[in-house]
């Protein structure tokens, strides 16, 4: 597994097809229940988020998919499920928004971040819906637009 240095140093991992994939629509910030050995990991950046998304159930929300590899020195008493499913921390208030904005068709729950906050380990979930592929092909062009703008303004620049 290469290990990727994250944009800032209190990014764990980022989910970059969630914002390829999906029209964020809101954003909300919760605290992740871990284990030992899974925040351990963390601090070493061994974890995926690819496939992960979060869902609702008896009013808790929980993150699902969220592949967190267990490092060869774990502890051996332990056995290690790297891909556990791990509850979300959020107030009531939020959860119930949640759960009104979730219930809207088309609409889905899925996590974009983890990174460091205090010493505490936060998940940046988000709302959001499916692009169509003519929403994702307009998107490359923007961004090919805008890399190939400041590629043209650095050369002429004087």
């Amino acid at each position: 597994m290469s290990k990727k240095k994250p944009t800032s140093p209190n990014q764990i991992a980022k989910n970059k097809k969630a914002r390829f994939d999906y029209h964020i629509e809101e954003t909300f910030e919760a605290g992740l229940q871990l284990l030992g050995w899974e925040v351990k990991s963390l601090r070493e950046g061994r974890v995926q988020m690819t496939e992960s998304y979060v869902t609702v159930k008896n009013d808790e929300v929980y993150l699902f998919g969220c592949h967190i590899i267990p490092l060869t020195s774990a502890s051996t008493h332990v056995n290690a499920d790297y891909l556990r499913t791990r509850k979300l921390l959020l107030n009531r208030r939020e959860i119930s928004k949640l759960i009104g904005l979730k219930e809207r068709d088309g609409y889905t729950i899925i996590p974009l971040s983890l990174y460091w906050k205090r010493g505490k380990v936060k998940c940046e979930i988000g709302i959001a819906k499916g692009k169509k592929s003519y929403d994702k092909r307009a998107d490359q062009k923007q961004k090919d637009w805008q890399r190939d703008k400041a590629r043209m303004m650095k050369t002429h620049k004087v």
